[in-house]
């Protein structure tokens, strides 16, 4: 029996790991071998030009225009999102008015967190059409409110100066209900006499939260704030169907910008690839730099 766990190990192994290497390893391999040719994708010739295309993308405005609209991604998403998360969730476990306030959740806190998720079970392309039309300048629920009081009606997505602020607040939204359950679930876990005794010592419900929650539900956070991270660094498919990055590239980021530069007109697929690459050792970083600058001692209780 000993002997024969081997061979059963590797059978089990060996598929999913060949399966992994050849369907993502291989393309990650294989655009970084391209990111150093002219290919343009439908052609069989590919010239090797070494770094040529990484020059060039150092150069180009419109890459360094997507990348700065993902900083702010990246800067806002994970910050607003893990802030209302953990403010709708602490609402729901701990905002409860009775002999115990503060420890126990508010009356029909199942059905809040079932509304809070619901986005979750949306795709991305439904979510970013039913925005489209939310945000549409004539027939939108947002403009035909604004007009029942008399406000002025803005382009939303239609104005430069809108558009991407607009897709932003709907990727905090759809992101929001699923850290809302996450951080809920996480303090469920934590043992309620710790609460208790903290309301003892005559602590607010934001000292409580800021003291004691967040401290023991760091670990949870910090995952939190890596895909979210991940997420902003992103955000292709909601960008792409709700503005295509206009107008005028105000809401481009740089997952669109490969896609339109593989996929456009120019199919410029090596150029697309060194642009992959570059998104590639980006989103690395920064989930190293989630890990390094978020890592606290871990707290323990029992």
């Amino acid at each position: 029996m000993r002997h024969g766990k081997y061979p059963l190990i590797i059978t089990f192994l060996v598929p999913p790991l060949l399966l992994y290497g050849v369907f993502v390893l291989s393309p990650y391999l294989q655009a970084f071998q391209i990111s150093t040719t002219d290919w343009l994708g439908y052609s069989p010739n590919a010239n090797f030009v070494g770094g040529e295309n990484f020059t060039r993308l150092f150069r180009d405005g419109y890459v360094w225009n997507a990348i700065t609209n993902n900083a702010i991604m990246l800067a806002v998403v994970p910050v607003v999102t893990i802030f209302l998360g953990l403010f709708f969730a602490a609402m729901l476990n701990m905002g409860g008015r009775g002999d115990r306030a503060g420890v126990t959740g508010v009356r029909g806190s199942a059905f809040y967190r079932l509304v809070y998720f619901f986005p979750q079970v949306l795709s991305v392309v439904i979510i970013a059409l039913l925005w489209k039309e939310v945000y549409n300048p004539n027939s939108g629920l947002l403009n035909g409110a604004l007009r029942a009081v008399g406000l002025a009606t803005p382009a939303w997505l239609g104005d430069p100066d809108t558009a991407f602020w607009c897709v932003l607040v709907v990727m905090v939204w759809s992101n929001v209900g699923f850290y809302v359950v996450l951080f809920g679930a996480a303090m469920s876990a934590i043992p309620r006499d710790i609460y208790e005794a903290v309301m003892l010592d005559g602590a607010s419900r934001w000292v409580t939260l800021r003291r004691v929650t967040i401290p023991l539900l760091w670990d949870t956070v910090q995952v939190a704030w890596i895909y979210l991270a991940i997420a902003a660094l992103d955000g292709f498919i909601l960008v792409q169907q709700m503005t295509d990055g206009g107008p005028d590239f105000s809401s481009d980021v740089i997952g669109l910008r490969m896609y339109n530069t593989a996929f456009g007109s120019e199919t410029k697929f090596g150029y697309a690839s060194a642009i992959g690459v570059v998104m590639f050792f980006m989103t690395l970083s920064v989930a190293v730099l989630a890990l390094r600058t978020s890592r606290r001692e871990r707290i323990e209780y029992s």
